[in-house]
């Protein structure tokens, strides 16, 4: 919300009030009527920036729109570490399994089969991980009778909001018709994902590649002929351009299932090293940490590597973690680290083994102190 200043107002000494108590007014200048309309004209201009604020907030991308587009600029670039964050965090959100299958098998037409496949064998790999227990989602209702071409014609035009001609098409007719035909004559003919949320991720795609610029500005006025809003169109790119400057060093890992008695929420564990000294890669989802510890005969050093979380010894306020971020953790200190509620957070642990060191696990943090961080 923007606030708007107005000054120079002093109330004058003429303002009276009646014996009724109405305030009157004495007569005013030029000078005082031009303030005065100045001062409407302010108000009416605030209440104008208020209300449009307003309207961009409340269409904003929800979450499971976001982890569309975020799975959809991961797959594009190929990173399979971030993408299973992207899922992960979209079927909690209530995205199906079935919309994230739509939405990978459409990256071939942007990306190309590759990277289609990696990111549907990255959804795979999830969902036995996660027990095949998220809900599937309906599948698509069967292909209407009649020629692709014909009918992927009628469904471009419908989704740019004119027919598509271009001396391109007239050079190579083939891609044409294989765009016609079998990208909106099939893949959009699938109506378990609707046109919004395809341009969704198509956009995100696109802004996730090199040189194709006039591509994505052509597909972000398709996207808002199919009701994306400029609010969201922002938030799209946005994401899109943060998935291409985390950096995932060493992949995600396995999910940390021998320390997983001693975490709230779910972890993964990516070892560095197999002897000296030990260091891990470390990856929380939203909302986890590990039980309060102390590390005996040895200390330990946290170098975050994207995300955001938290830190903090007994007796003493959590810190805020971010990428660059460097904590140094003296043995026998009572402590806790893990990821803030809305973020991942990925970190490295590092520490020298000595004879007899040891990690102590104590009681987790409680969800009421926690909630207070974030």
């Amino acid at each position: 919300m923007k606030v708007l200043l107005i000054n120079g107002l002093t109330a004058p000494d003429e303002f009276r009030r009646d014996k009724k108590g109405i305030l009157s007014l004495p007569a005013l200048s030029d000078k005082d009527m031009t303030m005065i309309k100045r001062i409407f004209a302010s108000v009416i201009l605030g209440i104008i920036l208020f209300t449009g604020e307003n309207a961009m907030a409340e269409t904003a991308l929800n979450a499971g729109q976001k982890s569309i587009a975020a799975a959809a600029s991961y797959a594009a670039r190929g990173n399979q570490a971030g993408l299973k964050q992207a899922l992960t965090a979209g079927l909690e959100a209530g995205v199906t399994v079935n919309e994230f299958k739509e939405i990978l098998v459409q990256v071939y037409a942007y990306c190309g089969f590759p990277r289609s496949l990696n990111a549907l064998n990255t959804l795979m790999q999830l969902e036995e991980e996660r027990g095949n227990g998220d809900e599937q989602g309906r599948l698509p209702s069967a292909k209407p009778e009649g020629n692709s071409l014909d009918y992927g014609t009628e469904n471009q035009t419908k989704l740019v909001g004119q027919p598509v001609r271009g001396k391109i098409y007239e050079f190579a007719p083939a891609i044409d018709e294989f765009l016609k035909a079998h990208l909106f004559g099939d893949v959009f003919a699938r109506d378990n994902v609707d046109w919004q949320t395809r341009e969704l991720a198509t956009i995100a795609m696109l802004a996730s590649m090199d040189n194709v610029t006039d591509q994505l500005n052509g597909h972000v006025n398709i996207g808002r002929h199919n009701g994306l809003t400029d609010a969201q169109v922002a938030e799209i790119l946005e994401i899109a351009d943060k998935t291409g400057t985390e950096t995932v060093l060493f992949g995600l890992g396995g999910e940390n299932a021998a320390y997983a008695e001693y975490f709230t929420g779910k972890s993964y564990l990516q070892p560095l090293t197999k002897e000296g000294i030990s260091a891990s890669n470390v990856t929380f989802e939203p909302g986890a940490r590990n039980n309060w510890h102390v590390h005996h005969k040895t200390g330990q050093t946290l170098f975050v590597v994207s995300g955001r979380g938290w830190y903090q010894e007994w007796g003493k306020p959590a810190q805020e973690l971010k990428a660059g971020d460097v904590v140094d953790i003296p043995e026998g200190v009572k402590h806790w680290h893990g990821a803030a509620k809305d973020s991942w957070f990925t970190h490295i642990a590092i520490s020298v083994p000595n004879e007899g060191a040891s990690a102590e696990w104590l009681e987790p943090v409680a969800d009421e102190e926690y909630d207070k961080l974030n």
